[in-house]
C-alpha cells in the first residue's frame, strides 16, 4: 500500500515537471516566433532597397556590355 502511495506520488511529480518544461518551450517558441517576426518586419525596407540596387546594378552591367 505504501508503494502505491509513492509511485503516485512520483507519477504527480513527474507530470506536473513535464507540464512546466511544456509550457516553458511552448513559451520560448512563441517569444522566438514573435522576435523573428519583428526582425524581417525591421528588415523588409532595407532588403528591398537592397533589391532594388542590385536590379540597377545588374541592369547598368547589361547595357554597359551590350554598348561595348
Amino acid at each position: 500500500m505504501v508503494l502505491l502511495v509513492v509511485w503516485a506520488v512520483v507519477l504527480v511529480l513527474v507530470a506536473v515537471v513535464l507540464g512546466g518544461l511544456a509550457y516553458g518551450l511552448l513559451g520560448a517558441f512563441g517569444r522566438l516566433r514573435r522576435e523573428v517576426e519583428g526582425a524581417e518586419r525591421d528588415l523588409r525596407p532595407f532588403l528591398q532597397q537592397l533589391r532594388q540596387t542590385a536590379d540597377r546594378a545588374a541592369e547598368r552591367t547589361r547595357s554597359g556590355s551590350t554598348s561595348s
